[in-house]
């Protein structure tokens, strides 16, 4: 182990990086896992190894030197052991009760599954899991010697962590769009005999939830290829909107093995692969999609025993699995808590009262297509490797493992894509024609499950049995440009719409996001486009519904009565923006926008699927009923607003904050604020940011290379003492977008370079940052 400070000279630096590379490439295949941490400004990770057991062996280590306790919590959850920990009524990260998401993770993460899909990785992957889990103990044992970090409590419940324990973590991903929405449903359900209370107790906790899975996990994207971009070449802003604490938080790094692998981009804890990045030829990103994931199948009951059901007129007993979790008592003892978990051949019973009831007649399966995606490790490897956009398209649509998200990529010749190619169960209109519930409304898509015929089709062709073929599913090539901010894929485009897919892939018979229409806005014409230009579409902060809305109200404010006069005026004075000198206009504004909402009516201009970059648009003033809608939500918002605490004077960036006070610019999506920032109430007059804008990245290719600007919003590291906890948030709050070191030049002129190597056969501390 050795460790180089900055002062050191270029050449000798220079030839200590290329005696290191000799050294590990003369390694035999049996040697210890080792690699070369170099760290640069924001103390991101430029990791070299010369395998993928040594990669990971660096990414595992470095992630526990900024994040151990974040991980190590995640690993608790996932594995189902926090109620043995801090009792079964304390709150997990997303606020669910300790023992509904033990029960939950204990069902989902059961030996057998999570065997069996590290069984299914191939051998570079497997040793990936190995070298991360390794190094992360490593870390660990170092940090434990030295004092854990406050985030880590008592620290009793911190341990070494194992290649199957990161196994668990994928799956987490892998659920989220799916059942992992259901984790009060599935651990609640029981039959009419036994129906308790628990399942209602989070039924509204899970709704919500649910609907906050795009808000907090949505994205912008736009791929512009060689005939808009301005220097010829490709260009790619991906702005993932993710949350800003917990087991989604992004980490950035760059990971290298001379001669097969240079990628640079953020992973999700415990992925020891890039989810988000580029590389030499060619850069990628995603935004979480509109597809269904995952349906669910009705049930009819037999009538002599709500505990079985009928399939083609058979009766079939509900299989029964049961699951045990330890908790703690307040007075620090050990008991063990069992429920039976249901399920039918279609998957895990979920039972949510009033909406999917368990009764004497009907009960509700849920399948989840993801569960059976052991791909996604694999998925990602290959992109990180892809050196042609060719390569990325083929990789996806052949192995089929993106999750739940959309792929948007251009490269460096400036071809743009864009895929809307994840897991999605295989029902098409026919067969949702025919075994769809007439009771099923917005996106829960219920088939009988009392006729095998209603069972996902399958196609040969595709990667596992259930779900769509490639094929059959979106894909767009453009020179000019393609687009995605969690609408279906029929807009990628205009000028090329992707229709005719089942509805349970895209749908064009549903209103834009006001993020996507904004962005066709700014994209759509003949001028070329630069970084700059995408740059500003985030760093604006252009509220665009404002430019629909606020000409009426306005023209409203002026019949408005007295009492209104307040909110009148932070309207006028209102920048129509959400950037840390906006006033409380934007509060009012959104509040009223919430409060027309669920009146569609109040649209001037109604939608028109013919025109869905323009409808609805406008505010019907002139209408008697939207007058007295636009008073009643006035008033509603004085009342909210001064018991918030929020002054008259106050600024935006006085209200919306990260956790240690910096002030952050954007706003809600739903307003078309293309640097979605999603926060919520924390004392007096605050609003604590909780996610959005994440992982922020512009890269143009040019006659160098790659060359990259961006930031991580919340920064690298979740640990309150550590250097690089804020430092990205406050050039973020700033508008500072940071070059991203990529090339050898780069990362060796960055004022803050330091590097250091480990080896699994060198157990001292090294230089800690």
């Amino acid at each position: 182990m050795f460790s180089i400070s900055r002062p050191m000279t270029r050449a000798s630096l220079a030839a200590a990086l290329v005696a290191f590379s000799i050294a590990l490439q003369a390694q035999p295949a049996s040697a210890d896992a080792s690699a070369q941490i170099r760290r640069t400004s924001f103390g991101v990770p430029h990791i070299v190894a010369k395998d993928e057991r040594g990669l990971g062996y660096g990414i595992g280590y470095a992630y526990a030197q900024d994040n151990l306790c974040l991980l190590a919590n995640e690993v608790l959850t996932v594995s189902g052991e926090r109620s043995r920990y801090f009792g079964a009524k304390a709150k997990t990260f997303e606020q669910r009760d300790n023992l509904a998401s033990d029960l939950f993770f204990t069902w989902l993460n059961t030996p057998t599954a999570v065997g069996a899909f590290l069984n299914a990785q191939p051998a570079p992957v497997r040793d990936l899991l190995d070298g991360y889990a390794g190094g992360f103990n490593r870390a660990l044992a170092e940090r434990r010697s030295q004092g854990l970090p406050p985030e880590c409590g008592t620290g009793d419940w911190v341990r070494p962590i194992t290649s199957q324990d990161l196994v668990k973590l994928t799956r987490r991903l892998l659920a989220e769009g799916g059942v992992g929405q259901f984790v009060e449903a599935l651990a609640g359900a029981q039959p009419p005999s036994l129906t308790s209370q628990r399942a209602a107790a989070g039924f509204a906790t899970a709704l919500a939830r649910q609907a906050r899975f795009a808000s907090e996990r949505g994205s912008n994207a736009v791929a512009v290829g060689s005939q808009r971009s301005a220097n010829g070449r490709g260009l790619l802003l991906a702005n993932p909107h993710f949350p800003w604490m917990g087991g989604m938080r992004f980490y950035q790094m760059q990971l290298t093995i001379p001669g097969q692998l240079d990628v640079m981009g953020a992973a999700l804890p415990g992925l020891p692969v890039v989810n988000i990045g580029f590389n030499r030829h060619l850069a990628w990103t995603h935004t979480v999609d509109t597809s269904n994931h995952f349906t669910l199948y009705r049930l009819q009951l037999d009538p002599k025993d709500p505990s079985r059901y009928l399939l083609d007129g058979k009766s079939l007993p509900l299989m029964r699995q049961a699951v045990s979790v330890t908790v703690k008592a307040e007075d620090g003892t050990l008991s063990q808590v069992e429920r039976q978990v249901y399920s039918s051949k279609f998957g895990p019973v979920v039972q949510w009262p009033g909406r999917l009831d368990w009764d004497a007649q009907a009960a509700y399966s849920l399948r989840d297509a993801n569960l059976d995606n052991t791909r996604v490790l694999q998925q990602w490897y290959r992109i990180n490797r892809a050196d042609s956009l060719d390569a990325l398209k083929g990789s996806v649509e052949h192995l089929q493992g993106i999750p739940w998200v959309n792929t948007l990529a251009v490269d460096e010749g400036g071809q743009a894509l864009y895929l809307n190619q994840s897991v999605v169960p295989y029902v098409d209109q026919q067969l949702l024609s025919t075994c769809s519930n007439p009771k099923a409304s917005g996106r829960l898509v219920v088939l009988d499950g009392s006729r095998s015929g209603c069972a996902w089709k399958v196609d040969a062709q595709a990667a596992q049995p259930g779900i769509f073929p490639a094929r059959l599913l979106p894909s767009l090539e453009r020179k000019d440009f393609v687009q995605n901010s969690n609408d279906p894929a029929w807009m990628a485009n205009p000028a090329q719409p992707l229709t005719g897919f089942s509805p349970l892939v895209s749908r064009n018979d549903q209103p834009l996001g006001m993020r996507g229409r904004f962005a066709l806005n700014r994209l759509q014409g003949s001028a070329k486009l630069g970084v700059d230009d995408l740059q500003r579409m985030v760093t604006d902060d252009e509220v665009y519904l404002a430019s629909l809305l606020l000409p009426d109200l306005l023209a409203w404010c002026k019949g408005a009565e007295a009492d209104l006069q307040p909110v009148c005026d932070s309207l006028l004075a209102w920048n129509g923006k959400a950037d840390l000198a906006s006033g409380i206009g934007l509060v009012h504004f959104e509040n009223m926008f919430n409060a027309l909402a669920a009146h569609p009516e109040s649209w001037r201009v109604a939608f028109d699927p013919a025109d869905p970059q323009h409808t609805p648009r406008g505010l019907a003033v002139e209408q008697a009923a939207v007058r007295k809608l636009l008073r009643e939500a006035a008033l509603a918002s004085l009342q909210q607003v001064g018991k918030s605490g929020v002054g008259r004077d106050s600024q935006w960036g006085q209200v919306q904050q990260a956790l240690d006070g910096t002030p952050v610019p954007g706003g809600p999506q739903g307003l078309g604020v293309y640097n979605a920032i999603h926060s919520v109430p924390h004392g007096p007059g605050k609003r604590l940011v909780v996610s959005g804008t994440s992982y922020l990245q512009l890269v143009s290719f040019t006659d160098q290379g790659p060359q990259a600007l961006g930031l991580l919003a919340f920064s690298q590291s979740s640990e309150a003492g550590s250097a690089h906890a804020h430092d990205q948030t406050k050039a973020f709050s700033a508008k500072q977008l940071a070059v991203i070191p990529f090339t050898e030049a780069q990362i060796k002129a960055d004022p803050e370079y330091r590097e250091y190597v480990i080896s699994e056969g060198d157990k001292g501390a090294v230089a800690q940052h």
